[in-house]
């Protein structure tokens, strides 16, 4: 197991920023930006064992800096979208910048995904390679409660799994809902339409959604919808349903919820496949929820991705495992607070093959 370093940019405000490129024996490669903790990119073999990169993401720190979506980005304090950015904790109201029209989303204005991340001592390990990475969002930052210490860790071992471990902990009562933003194409970034992708998610429910996609409060059964990837289908056969919170969200955007009964952590609650060059990716997590993303806004002719490749939408996806969206605002969701003391750990795997 390998680590490398290079020296990619200095931000707008003069603040380094370094590319982690993490690498085990097989030739599968993982580089992580230390500006939001970006995942650049993660080149995985097809079954013919050739390597491509199957992340969206930029050349350059710059378009990192300037550009919108998230690409490959930690996520926070609170991953998606928060309506009206208004919570209560303990019968007082805060209020959060709106920076996505009335609502807040993924952090606000300046989020995790915008902050330059302390780097630990990364670890060649017989098994692993692992970057711990760290920041310190301060009481007040983004209207948020509470001096939150954010601990990441991103490894890559010999089965070519890749990991993050969230830890984090908080001096006030506040609340929490880290993520991680990277898009897929398990064609390579730059062969196209995700719709052809076969997925499969072990999801039941989900989320219902305004024409602003904050959730109205209802959780609502997969069954007979487009919604429903219980059994393994293409992202594209139900894309063009006559389904209204399709047309909402010009695709998918939505919360899908596990399936609680029974769960094994140690199973896979994702699993796509592509069926051209054979890639396989799993995802395994201890989170309750996905938010299901197909790039519906992938159109910034502003910023190609890596090697001039234009934007287009639904030529990547995202699985952004998390809490359910707004849940602060809604008997029934997910909790998402975190108190005075308490320690909040999480997991998400993603496992690549190739048949």
């Amino acid at each position: 197991m390998k680590i490398y370093k290079r020296f990619f940019g200095k931000t707008k405000d003069g603040e380094d920023v370094y590319l982690f490129t993490l690498e085990n024996s097989g030739g599968m490669r993982v580089s992580i930006s230390t500006f939001g903790g970006a995942v650049v990119s993660i080149f995985a073999p097809d079954r013919e064992g050739r390597y491509s990169d199957v992340v969206c993401g930029y050349d350059s720190l710059s378009d990192y800096e300037s550009a919108d979506g998230y690409q490959g980005a930690l996520v926070g304090r609170f991953g998606n979208r928060i309506g009206k950015g208004r919570f209560k904790l303990d019968g007082k109201e805060y209020r959060l910048y709106c920076n996505d029209g009335n609502n807040h989303l993924h952090g606000g204005k300046v989020g995790f995904s915008h902050k330059v991340w302390e780097t630990g001592e990364p670890e060649e390990r017989d098994d692993a390679a692992v970057l711990p990475l760290s920041y310190i969002s301060r009481d007040g930052e983004e209207g948020y409660p509470g001096t939150l210490k954010v601990e990441v860790e991103y490894s890559l071992d010999e089965k070519n799994a890749f990991g993050i471990k969230y830890k984090a902990v908080c001096d006030k009562k506040t609340v929490l809902n880290l993520t991680n933003h990277t898009y897929f194409n398990l064609g390579g970034y730059a062969s196209g339409s995700v719709l052809n992708h076969i997925i499969e998610i072990n999801a039941d429910t989900y989320i219902e959604t305004d024409g602003e996609l904050i959730p109205t409060g209802n959780i609502l059964s997969v069954e007979k919808t487009p919604f429903d990837f219980r059994k393994p289908k293409a992202i594209g056969q139900d894309f063009y349903a006559d389904f209204e919170a399709l047309k909402i969200a010009g695709g998918y955007d939505h919360c899908l919820n596990f399936t609680p009964d029974g769960r094994d952590i140690f199973e896979p609650v994702v699993s796509v496949y592509e069926p051209a060059c054979g890639r396989i990716m799993k995802v395994y997590t201890d989170r309750p929820s996905v938010q299901f993303y197909t790039g519906n806004f992938l159109n910034d002719v502003n910023h190609p991705f890596k090697g001039g490749y234009p934007q287009n939408k639904q030529n990547a996806f995202c699985l952004e495992t998390q809490a359910m969206p707004d849940s602060m605002n809604h008997e029934g969701f997910t909790d998402c607070t975190l108190s005075p003391g308490e320690v909040f750990e999480s997991f998400t795997t993603y496992e690549f093959s190739a048949k």
